[in-house]
């Protein structure tokens, strides 16, 4: 998904978002574990388990690409003990690239492919101090919820309904 293109006379720089595979595990390594950081992540993913991640066809991750320079990231997982559900993590955009629409590109693409993959909702955890982020999630239609994890840093518990394509099932 390319969200623009440098065009001859334009400045603006060539920004993608990628599903990410195993071919990606260094740029994933690399996005995450500077999150954990600047994000002060207690419980960290190590290197077997974030390509373990990126091998399981039920998660996923998105990249986004800024002049072919790893710039942020979002992950989705399944909620297996909530029917119908995924959950959004590690979204994350480096400082440098901050202010792009980076973060509103990756939750679009994380919600249309929970939509196209029969997800009814999407959930998610926060804190309290990342003021931006729960900007970003009441913006894009993000509620409330009781508490659905054990996540011991999260003091803010989310949660967006999908809008359900009907127009797949077919009539009885």
């Amino acid at each position: 998904m390319t969200m623009n293109k440098a065009h001859e006379n334009s400045d603006l720089p060539a920004t993608r978002i990628d599903r990410a595979t195993t071919a990606h595990l260094g740029d994933a390594k690399h996005l995450l574990y500077e999150y954990f950081d600047v994000i002060g992540v207690v419980l960290r993913d190590d290197d077997a388990a974030i390509r373990a991640f990126l091998d399981d066809a039920s998660s996923a991750m998105w990249i986004a690409y800024v002049d072919g320079a790893p710039a942020a990231c979002v992950a989705m997982r399944p909620l297996p003990d909530i029917a119908g559900a995924t959950e959004c993590k590690r979204l994350y955009v480096a400082d440098s690239y901050r202010r792009r629409g980076l973060s509103q590109a990756l939750m679009q693409a994380l919600e249309a492919y929970a939509a196209e993959a029969g997800y009814s909702a999407v959930y998610l955890d926060t804190k309290d101090d990342l003021h931006a982020a729960i900007k970003l999630y009441d913006q894009l239609g993000y509620e409330r919820c009781a508490r659905y994890n054990d996540n011991p840093q999260a003091t803010i518990f989310m949660r967006k309904r999908l809008a359900q394509d009907h127009s797949k099932t077919s009539a009885s």
